[in-house]
């Protein structure tokens, strides 16, 4: 098989949480969980995505976690920066500052709320896979932008140098197989629950949540799948699936994984509104389900 586009982008990517602190930006303990996914030996960073609340940082806030995370990383991994946004204008503007910075790629998901028609959404991808220099990975999440980008679209798209990734978060993996099946783009998961089945059939790994907390694990499954040893990859799959339909089924993204890392001393848990705290029969159950996982000595 001939090597697909953004292959170098494989393996065990992190959309890490941006951490608060009485209302602000904590840089410190950014810089704490960065170098806590490098030592676990995560290889790419993915800063001011959906588990990063970037719908809720300032303008100023979502270049400055990127900023931070490509200074603090130094090159030691690479950094695919969260850059969308539902205004092709703004997204323009985040993503040609976060390649001046010096951001290896480009997380774009698909535009939100407006709902744009296929061409909206071709157009708007072309516009900022043109204007910049950096690879760019579309995002395709309908469960939270209220539109599919569909199959043929991302096929138009995948013609384009500068398109070389998806991020590929429907639930469907007949859309997976069928993007698979007709480019040449890498598909990582957007799944933590389906990154096995999605690289049974051709996908070089995910873009992980539960990564903040477990990525020696999530690493674990996804070097495992992909020298081809499914036995161990079955198992280590089924431990993690058991683990991130408790916690990621308790509330909103990115929630209970702030809570989880509050518990074992990672984070303050601050969250911004409209986000909202897990209440405490939510936070037993996270409690409980982090003990069963093996990580009780940690557990607050």
């Amino acid at each position: 098989m001939n090597q697909r586009k953004g292959s170098e982008f494989a393996g065990l990517a992190v959309a890490i949480i941006t951490p608060f602190r009485d209302g602000t930006l904590d840089v410190a303990r950014l810089r704490e969980q960065i170098e806590f996914q490098i030592d676990a030996g995560t290889s790419c960073i993915v800063p001011a995505g959906t588990t990063g609340e970037s719908p809720t940082l300032s303008h100023d806030e979502h270049e400055r976690v990127i900023a931070e995370t490509i200074a603090c990383v130094a090159g030691r991994v690479k950094v695919m920066a969260g850059t969308g946004s539902n205004s092709t204008a703004e997204a323009l503007r985040l993503t040609r500052r976060a390649a001046a910075e010096g951001a290896d790629a480009t997380l774009q998901v698909a535009p939100y709320y407006n709902k744009p028609t296929q061409e909206g959404m071709y157009r708007h991808f072309k516009a900022i896979a043109e204007d910049v220099d950096i690879p760019v990975c579309v995002y395709n999440i309908p469960g939270r932008t209220g539109k599919n980008i569909e199959v043929e679209t991302i096929q138009r798209l995948a013609e384009l140098p500068g398109i070389t990734m998806v991020k590929e978060a429907t639930g469907s993996l007949d859309q997976c197989s069928a993007i698979l099946g007709t480019t040449d783009l890498t598909v990582l998961s957007g799944d933590d629950s389906l990154t096995l089945p999605m690289m049974s059939v051709g996908a070089e790994g995910v873009i992980s949540v539960a990564g903040n907390v477990v990525p020696n694990v999530m690493l674990e499954l996804v070097r495992a799948a992909a020298s081809g040893d499914y036995t161990t990859a079955a198992e280590v799959h089924h431990r993690l699936y058991s683990f991130c339909s408790i916690m990621l089924g308790l509330s909103t993204n990115p929630i209970p994984v702030k809570a989880a890392m509050e518990m074992l001393g990672r984070d303050t848990g601050e969250l911004r509104l409209p986000m909202v705290a897990l209440d405490d029969a939510e936070r037993a159950i996270l409690q409980e389900s982090l003990q069963k996982f093996g990580i009780e000595s940690a557990v607050s």
